[in-house]
């Protein structure tokens, strides 16, 4: 890169010169993203333009794919069973936190879209070159314990719906192991190119939405009471129960390693980066098809609610249990404990006896799509954050078997030598676990779209855009602390385990308020201007020279202010 500014004309964009053939790993002869880039039909259309004459639904279909691929976090088994618990427990009564969740959710990924776009990087490589070494340690190695929570999610969910449409013959274990060999088939599909890929995840997400739909239809729920509970933002005689439902909702819903996906999945379109025209086409069209990809999510979650909202809500095991016995259903006895809580496993059993045992086997049908869909995304989560933080460039395959055999070790040991429940109740500390790590998403993508260096003037977070999405992360932020407090309150109270939760609690604790702080003095301050010296710990040569193109009023403020630091 050149170390001085690079003039450009107005149609330009400030750090649009680096192209993906320039970069690092293709110079090494190393594909870091897909193959295959997808051309951008041509045309004049007016970057101002929503639905007038300016729109092209070419364009649209063009750049369709990112968005239905990262909404498929939203459809993980994770979050199906979070839907059913919160239909279970609190009815129709929550249906206005799943939306409100959807709607934080596409606030979030239009960041990471934007980033991808404008920079020319993704969140995990931007933050490589941005943070110092230790922080930059700790994200790396908080996303990768994200993608292998999801990942065992994912397992859960596939070993789960295998059993129950072998009707029980195929054992929990032996569905966990089944689900090594389906992933390096999936890997086999990239091979036919990127958009067959993405067609094959559309027809998995095609699969959830008529199967819960589906469910959603024989069910029948009351159409005034899903109306209601979308758009009252009210919980009348919820209880704690409740409350932690709707905190668990959110941690469900929104997914730490998704931004860091997102981000790089839009690196698949050719987008010609050093026209500022391009580029804010670009990134109305990826915002337009993650809005029409999420609004689908929301859809199919809500079908989940609404169904266990209309059966499920109200009644008593017991009484479940003797419909399951009147139909014969070989699952009956999971409802024998009266204090069992609902779960996936045990939502198919209550749908085949309620409404038939057909219900029972295209909910199973549906798990098994999520737990599948979630699979390759991430894979590919996994493939980017590596790449980004340690610049390493593995294969495919190589990722798959890592992440995946630490994900299926402690799962296979309880499937074996605990049971379902067991399984179930790691689903639930599962979502903990994603509240966790969300701060590790939020936090540096608001803080690189805030900063001009990365974005340029152009495309920089005004402002009000800045405050209102950095009171949103605040809130989820919150909401998600709150519910692993609500998670640590009920370990027992014994010194050996309180005191090592301490200790990481207050190591986690630290690490939010470093990146709090670059947020605020990285975010707000130091990359409006520049670097001043190495204050920040960052190697000097890379920040002063990440983007050098960037817009040629900013990049002389900037390269003097690391001059004179």
């Amino acid at each position: 890169m050149s170390s001085s500014p690079t003039k450009l004309d107005e149609e330009q964009h400030g750090s649009a010169s680096q192209t993906d053939s320039n970069s690092p790993a293709a110079a090494n002869g190393v594909e870091t993203y897909f193959d295959e880039k997808i051309p951008i039909p041509e045309g004049d259309t007016d970057p101002n333009a929503c639905f007038g004459t300016g729109f092209s639904f070419r364009k649209l279909w063009a750049f369709t794919g990112p968005g239905f691929l990262m909404s498929i976090a939203y459809l993980d088994p994770g979050n199906v069973e979070s839907d059913l618990q919160s239909g279970s427990l609190a009815g129709f009564k929550l249906l206005w936190l799943l939306l409100l969740a959807h709607i934080l959710g596409l606030l979030m990924q239009r960041l990471a879209a934007r980033l991808g776009v404008v920079s020319g990087q993704h969140l995990a490589e931007v933050c490589s070159k941005l943070y110092p070494r230790v922080p930059r340690f700790i994200l790396w190695l908080m996303i990768e314990i994200a993608i292998i929570g999801s990942d065992m999610q994912e397992v859960i969910g596939t070993a789960i719906a295998l059993n129950l449409i072998s009707n029980g013959v195929m054992p929990l274990w032996a569905g966990v192991l089944v689900t090594i060999v389906d992933t390096f088939t999936f890997l086999l599909i990239e091979e036919c190119g990127l958009r067959k890929l993405e067609a094959f995840f559309g027809a998995l997400i095609t699969v959830m939405a008529v199967t819960f739909g589906y469910e959603y239809v024989t069910v029948k729920p009351d159409q005034g009471q899903v109306l209601k509970g979308m758009f009252v933002p009210w919980c009348s005689g919820c209880g704690s129960e409740q409350l932690e439902q709707a905190v668990g909702i959110i941690g469900a819903v929104i997914m730490p390693h998704n931004i860091y996906l997102h981000s790089a999945l839009v690196r698949s379109r050719s987008v010609n980066r050093r026209s500022k025209r391009a580029v804010r086409e670009a990134n109305f069209y990826f915002f337009l098809e993650a809005g029409i990809a999420l609004f689908v999510s929301f859809l199919i979650n809500m079908f989940v609610v609404s169904v266990f909202a209309e059966g499920y809500f109200g009644k008593d095991p017991q009484t479940v249990y003797n419909a399951c016995v009147a139909a014969g259903n070989p699952h009956a006895d999971v409802f024998k404990n009266s204090s069992s809580d609902m779960d996936i496993f045990r939502g198919g059993v209550f749908l085949g006896c309620e409404f038939g045992i057909a219900c029972m086997y295209i909910w199973a049908l549906g798990i098994l799509a999520a737990g599948q869909s979630s699979t390759m995304t991430g894979t590919y989560a996994g493939q980017f954050v590596m790449e980004g933080f340690l610049d390493l460039k593995w294969k495919k395959y190589q990722r798959v078997l890592l992440t995946r055999t630490i994900a299926i070790l402690p799962t296979v040991f309880l499937a074996v030598f605990a049971g379902r429940d067991q399984l179930t109740s790691l689903n639930d500390l599962l979502n903990v676990l994603m509240s966790l790590q969300l701060p590790f998403a939020l936090i540096p993508v608001l803080t690189f779209t805030a900063s001009k260096r990365v974005m340029g003037k152009s495309f920089v977070n005004g402002p009000a855009n800045s405050i209102v999405t950095a009171a949103l992360a605040v809130a989820v932020i919150g909401i998600n602390l709150y519910f692993v407090q609500l998670s640590v309150s009920a370990l027992p109270k014994l010194w050996y385990i309180y005191l090592p939760v301490s200790v990481a609690i207050i190591l986690y604790l630290l690490s939010i308020l470093f990146l709090v702080w670059c947020l605020i003095e990285l975010g707000f301050t130091v990359l409006l201007f520049g670097l001043p010296g190495d204050r920040f710990g960052f190697p000097s040569e890379d920040t002063r020279h990440l983007f050098a193109d960037y817009e040629e009023h900013g990049g002389r403020v900037a390269e003097a202010a690391v001059n004179d630091g």
